[in-house]
Parts: C-alpha cells; structure tokens; sequence
C-alpha cells in the first residue's frame, strides 16, 4: 500500500508526521497523523490509536493534546486518523454533525451514506495494516477518543478486545441510541432498525455481554455543555456496574468539552495505556 507524507516535523526527539493514502474501505483518500518516539530509530514500539470527535480532522489532536511529550518518554507511537471520509464525491451535509467531519466509526448500510461511510472497517482492518506495513510498530495498540470518537473507542475495543491491549476515552458519548447525536446519526446511516443501532453503542455492547478484565478509563468534564443531553457518563457506569466491568470513571470538577481539558489529563491516559501495551 503506498503512502505520501504531507508533512514532517521533529518534535521531543521523535517526529509527528502525516500521511495521505488511497482507502479501499472508504472509496477515498484518507489522511492520518502518527508521531513516532525516538526509541522507534532503534525498535518496533507499540501504539496509541486516537480517534477525534465531529468536524476534526487529524490536525486538532496532533496540534493540541501535548501527548507527544510523555509518548516520547515511554516509547510509544501515536496515530491520529481523520474522522470521516472525505472530498469530492462524498456526500456531506450542511449539519455539523452529520456526513463529513461526522463519520461515527460505524459501517453506514444507507443511501447515500454506505458507499464511501465505512470507518469501522477502516479503523479495524484497513488502517493497521497501513501502519504496520509502514512504521516500526510492534502490532501491539491500545485505543482512546474524545466525544464522538471516545464513542467509536469504546465501541471498536468492546467488539475487538482481541485487538487492543486496553481503551479510555475523553467526554465519550456512551449512549448513542438514547441521545440526539447518536439518534439522528443512526437513523440516516444506519436506518430505523434498533438492533443495527445497538451493534455500535457502548452500553449495549455492555449489557450484551462484550465485558472483560481489564478497566475502562473515562474522564469527563463536569462544566461540559454537553454532559446532560448528550453524553450522559452514568447510564454507561450503570451498564458496567451490573456487568461486572471495570470501570474508571473520574469527573473533573469545572472542565469543559474542549482541548483544554484533554490537554490536561492526556498524560494520564497515555500512561495508562503503556502500562498494558507493556505487559
């Protein structure tokens, strides 16, 4: 598979680059942001798959989080992919939160969304192949997001524990059939059937049965304007609770939905991540 860097800037003795490829799964070009730690000069290194939330791309991560520190520390990579298909011939929507800039992790079944809306097969398949072929990694990835991509982490990790060492997740939306984002978003890509809903939505993985050993970590903000109506933390700790799955839920008091506060707790997560990665 070929790849061609967009650009290359060394940073804390690693490089943060980005990349643009052809995706078969998606029917479009693709682009995504990797910081590799200096330690992958010398060996294969383990990764970090960041997914972002509705209207990023690559660049919002990359340029504001400041986890490349603590990744150049331990010797992690981290890979930052856009969050939707994108370009001409892709549909779109005038809504922020709908078509590109809104791809939801999810695999759309619905006109006109289905042809090119393929971000679940992408994230999981199409995705670490690239890396793999290309950058010293060492197969081993653990898998956080922020919003609509902690959605997408959640719901990738629940479905393929195989695959990822550990998940965690910033202001996640871990309900998606019971809020406004998720219910629209499903009902255009995925159609009005539930059950299709529920195959990419956290808490019902939860109750379905996809739980296991090692925790999930979540940090949310409580000044967030989007806690009550849209994101809603304690129906999925609820979910966890009668489950049996580990759960690390930290409120933090006055944090909003912004970079701000990933910024100030992405150290945190980064190590909880190379804790498993390392096992």
């Amino acid at each position: 598979m070929s790849i061609e860097k967009l650009s290359s800037n060394k940073m804390h003795d690693g490089w943060q680059d980005v990349y643009q490829h052809t995706a078969k799964t998606v029917n479009c070009p693709m682009t995504f942001g990797i910081f590799l730690p200096p330690q992958a000069q010398q060996a294969e290194v383990p990764a970090l798959i960041w997914l972002s939330g509705l209207t990023c791309t690559e660049q919002n991560f990359i340029t504001k989080s400041g986890a490349q520190r603590v990744a150049a520390e331990l010797g992690m990579a981290i890979i930052a992919p856009d969050t939707s298909p994108r370009g001409e011939g892709v549909p779109d929507d005038e809504a922020y939160d709908m078509g590109q800039g809104a791809g939801f992790y999810l695999n759309a079944t619905q006109a006109p969304w289905s042809g090119h809306f393929q971000m679940y097969d992408y994230i999981c398949t199409e995705l670490p192949q690239v890396l793999l072929q290309n950058f010293p990694l060492n197969g081993q990835f653990s898998i956080s997001g922020h919003s609509m991509g902690g959605h997408g982490a959640l719901s990738i990790y629940l479905k393929n524990r195989e695959k990822y060492k550990s998940c965690s997740a910033f202001s996640p939306i871990v309900a998606p059939s019971q809020v406004p984002w998720g219910r629209k978003v499903f009902t255009e890509y995925l159609g009005d059937e539930r059950s299709a809903w529920a195959d990419y939505d956290a808490t019902e993985l939860i109750k379905s049965g996809c739980t296991g050993e090692a925790p999930i970590l979540i940090d949310q903000g409580s000044a967030d304007n989007f806690l009550t109506e849209q994101l809603r933390p304690e129906v999925f700790e609820r979910a966890c609770l009668a489950a049996g799955q580990p759960l690390e839920l930290n409120i933090r008091e006055g944090y909003d939905h912004s970079y701000y506060f990933i910024a100030s707790f992405i150290e945190s997560h980064v190590r909880f991540h190379y804790a498993f990665l390392n096992q």
